[in-house]
């Protein structure tokens, strides 16, 4: 069974990853699209930073309140 932790770690190099997936996926086609999708790549990292946050902040709370 998939339990939340398991989904959070799996969630954070998926993030991280994405960005860099979008950049490439977009900068394929012309070579002058690359430095429009330059700041698709950090995107990705902030994303993965963000779920790495909310988790520190949020999961002591939700154990608190939930009890389980």
């Amino acid at each position: 069974m998939l339990e939340r932790p398991d989904a959070v770690l799996t969630l954070i190099p998926l993030l991280a990853v994405s960005g860099l997936a979008v950049r490439t996926l977009l900068a394929v086609p012309g070579i002058g699209s690359g430095l429009f999708t330059a700041p698709l790549a950090v995107v990705g990292y902030f994303a993965a930073l963000a779920v790495v946050l909310l988790e520190l902040l949020a999961w002591p709370a939700t154990e608190r309140i939930g009890g389980s």
